[in-house]
């Protein structure tokens, strides 16, 4: 018997899994990891949804990208060693890494140490850069590998996992989505300007905090 078509957007990614399954989750991860912006977790987490719904091993998908994610780290790491900070402040602006952007990673990096590499594969943007920004620091290519190691299992374990519970479900869940859809989307809506607007307070009350450089003299 034939598993269910998947609803809402899941349908949209049934052509890319259905045609390249597993390569397409090994190759995504792959990517990501060592800078290029696209969509590896993404693919992760929508995978291990098909495998719970009967469509791909959920053992396989896990295993695909955790393999993926050592190797692009590893990668990433190689880059960042042999080119350092020169290549990364060249080329990293077509992987959308601007010199802004690796310096607070790399300043996060160094203010956390190497377990940090463990947390960085759960933190979006971090993700992308934790190969490239250990490797420019010079930090042990032995003791990167052990914390990547442990953040891809534990990173691949959890959204495989969870993809995978969803996967069973699905159809109900995005029914129940679909029915309350309008009132997340507003929820989220507020948090997001709750969340501007107190940025904006905070800027103009350091603004009147900081007194004009005459006063300053």
């Amino acid at each position: 018997m034939a598993p269910p078509p998947l609803p809402g957007p899941l349908a949209d990614l049934a052509p890319l899994l259905d045609r390249y399954g597993y390569l397409a989750v090994g190759a995504l991860v792959f990517l990501e990891d060592f800078g290029v912006p696209v969509p590896g977790e993404t693919v992760l987490i929508a995978a291990s949804v098909y495998a719970g719904a009967g469509r791909l091993d959920i053992v396989a998908v896990a295993a695909v990208a955790f393999l993926a994610a050592v190797l692009g780290d590893n990668l990433g790491y190689l880059i960042g060693r042999t080119g350092g900070r020169a290549l990364v402040t060249r080329y990293g602006r077509y992987v959308f890494l601007t010199p802004e952007r690796f310096r607070a990673a790399e300043g996060f990096f160094e203010r956390r140490g190497a377990p940090i590499i463990v947390v960085a594969r759960f933190i979006d943007g971090l993700r992308q850069v934790n190969g490239l920004v250990a490797g420019t620091t010079g930090m042990p290519w032995h003791r990167f590998l052990l914390f990547n190691v442990i953040g891809a299992l534990l990173w691949a374990g959890t959204w495989a996992g969870l993809g995978y519970a969803a996967g069973f479900h699905i159809t109900a869940i995005y029914r129940e989505f679909s029915k309350y859809q309008t009132y997340v989307l507003t929820a989220a809506g507020v948090v997001v300007v709750a969340l501007v607007a107190r940025h904006l307070i905070r800027r103009r009350a350091r603004r009147r905090a900081t007194p004009p450089p005459d006063e300053r003299r």
